[in-house]
């Protein structure tokens, strides 16, 4: 079961990661990259809106009205500090 956490911060890379803060605290990061081949992600991938990722209502979204889930993004992404 996953935990349901809200995404408080975001910031996009250029290689299509996403360095996530949730609400409890935890610093995580999310590989886009499978994603970018499916859509509506599709439209990101070659993109400069890729990097303009925002946090709205908890998660990650994009410009376009394009967005994914805060369980799909806690339970897919590493902890920081088991990156160490």
């Amino acid at each position: 079961m996953s935990i349901l956490l809200d995404v408080i911060s975001v910031e996009a890379s250029a290689d299509h990661k996403l360095l996530l803060q949730f609400e409890n605290g935890e610093k995580r990061i999310f590989d886009m990259t499978p994603y970018m081949k499916k859509k509506p992600f599709s439209h990101l991938e070659n993109s400069p809106l890729f990097t303009r990722a925002f946090v709205d209502y908890g998660t990650v979204v994009w410009p376009g009205n394009i967005d994914i889930s805060p369980e799909t993004l806690y339970d897919r992404s590493v902890s920081i500090s088991s990156m160490a």
